[in-house]
């Protein structure tokens, strides 16, 4: 006997079995028994009597990609999802289209909601069709049908997963990508009965740049400019026309809230308080000062930031949806490592990153092991480019630098001046990036940390240690700070490997819900964004 048959037969017992007792519980009782009863009804109705009923034959599925050849891509999909229904329509009942279509094809009529300057393919047979829905052929609903499962396909593939692997590595994007089934997706939209009640495999910045689009799209092109009057700053107390301006621009971005506020010439503190919102949203020193730094992200055309929110929310496509337990993540042009357990927030740290010359790769790792008290080998390209030219301009140039030969190689011997500073934190890859400490601390105060040859440097080794070893009760802190002052260089193995993501966003939301911007460090949103214009 088929599974849903041995379904309705139980909830007939449970119908039966229930009868009795119901009629002495009185009517809230019954009605609490009669909505599980209609609600199972509705399941059973939705998912195997009403589109079981209506079915195409095989063969109509090569007639149907011969006309619409630019879908043919999926054609592999539809044949797997129509073979298991055997060919059961999906998106029909009995009494005509169902609410799950209507919600795809709202979805599919608003496609530059997502991020995506797409042409829907066959938009206009689509809607023709759709309009006609009440008065078709079986032969016109059959091709609805599969029109309807091509572009879900179509619009799986593009909104929820993104530009193929492959073009992400030539960016020189590693990162695992998430793995989707469009087909399990599909089932679940149509046992869920309204895509907009789908938890979209999207990682959660996704949805949260989608709203921000939306608020950008609505700000004028040609939204207000400024300029610095004389050249110089603007500061609370100045008086200036130029200050009308910024207000207006800062209530157009949101920072500052309230309307009433943009006609005073004057640096008040309602304008201070906005002028520092801007700063931490754009990774400035929130110094309350408007300078030439602060102007220059102002005057930014509105279209330019649409295009970022857009190019970081294709990168978001590509993370993984669910990630659990305590993992790190750099974020690149942001300077700063974040440690989370599953989605909260545990704390943050500064960073410096490696130059463009040096870029820091995208990638993921686990860290396996802490190294107090490091030696540096120096890299095969340090080694030609300085260490070898210092050395024929100064004999002496290792014994000063704290260097020996190591053989063909030469390294940075324990200290303090080691470059690699007092501890490192080791996660294997290919790319001989980790994180490490660093004796140039001034390099954090710094707004933009951008230095190194590629590693990352972390503002506070110390605690990052503690809190990678804080499982190990052999480690205690006094234990942590001895070793890192030893001058001995000492391994010791992580028992639980920590992941770290080191990712590249140029625009996110943070926990306050504000948007934020950074520079495009390494400028990779150009690549990203041609790649997306070419699809």
């Amino acid at each position: 006997m088929p599974k849903n048959i041995y379904f309705i037969a139980l909830c007939l017992l449970c119908i039966w079995g229930c009868r009795e007792s119901a009629s002495k519980a009185g009517a809230n009782k019954k009605d609490s028994i009669n909505k599980v009863v209609q609600d199972a009804a509705h399941e059973i109705a939705g998912n195997f009597s009403d589109q079981r009923s209506l079915r195409f034959s095989a063969n109509r599925l090569d007639s149907f990609f011969t006309r619409y050849d630019s879908l043919r891509t999926f054609q592999k999909d539809l044949t797997t999802f129509y073979t298991e229904r055997n060919y059961a329509f999906a998106w029909y009942s009995d009494s005509g289209l169902t609410e799950q279509a209507s919600h795809l094809y709202v979805r599919l009529e608003n496609l530059p909601e997502e991020g995506l300057n797409l042409v829907l393919p066959y938009k206009h047979t689509l809607d023709s069709l759709i309009n006609a829905a009440n008065t078709q052929t079986l032969e016109q609903k059959s091709e609805t049908e599969l029109l309807l499962t091509s572009l879900y396909f179509f619009f799986a593939q593009r909104v929820w997963a993104g530009l193929e692997e492959s073009a992400t590595q030539k960016i020189d994007w590693l990162m695992p990508r998430k793995k989707l089934s469009y087909s399990a997706l599909l089932d679940s939209v149509l046992k869920q009965g309204n895509t907009a009640n789908v938890k979209e495999p999207v990682y959660r910045q996704y949805n949260l740049l989608k709203e921000y689009l939306k608020k950008y799209k609505a700000i004028p092109a040609s939204s207000t400019t400024i300029s610095l009057p004389g050249n110089k700053p603007i500061r609370p107390g100045d008086t200036s026309p130029e200050i009308v301006k910024l207000r207006k621009k800062l209530f157009l971005l949101g920072d500052l809230t309230n309307a009433g506020d943009t006609s005073s010439d004057t640096y008040d503190s309602t304008l201070l308080t906005a002028v520092k919102r801007f700063q931490r949203r754009h990774g400035l020193s929130e110094d309350g000062i408007a300078g030439a730094g602060l102007i220059r992200e102002l005057n930014i055309p509105v279209p330019q930031l649409i295009e970022k929110i857009m190019v970081n929310m294709e990168r978001n496509r590509w993370l993984p949806t669910d990630v659990r337990g305590r993992y790190l993540a750099v974020n690149i042009p942001e300077f700063v490592l974040h440690a989370y357990y599953d989605d909260s927030l545990l704390w943050n740290m500064n960073v410096v990153v490696g130059k463009d010359v040096n870029k820091t790769v995208i990638f993921a790792g686990s860290i396996s092991q802490v190294v107090f008290s490091p030696y540096w080998n120096v890299p095969a390209s340090i080694l030609k480019k300085e260490i070898l030219p210092g050395i024929q301009k100064n004999p002496n140039y290792l014994e000063k630098n704290h260097m020996e030969w190591n053989g063909p190689d030469v390294r940075q011997k324990p200290g303090p001046w080691n470059s690699l500073g007092q501890v490192k934190f080791l996660f294997p890859n290919s790319h001989s990036i980790y994180l490490h400490d660093t004796p140039s601390k001034s390099l954090f105060q710094e707004s933009k940390r951008a230095f190194s040859h590629g590693c990352i440097r972390v503002a506070n080794p110390k605690f990052l240690a503690q809190y990678i070893l804080r499982d190990d009760a052999a480690w205690t802190t006094d234990r942590i700070n001895k070793a890192m002052a030893s001058g001995k260089e000492q391994y010791v193995a992580v028992k639980d490997p920590i992941p770290v993501y080191i990712t590249y966003f140029t625009a996110w939301v943070d926990r306050q819900g504000d948007l934020n911007f950074r520079e495009d460090i390494y400028k990779r949103d150009a690549q990203l964004s041609s790649l997306l214009m070419k699809r």
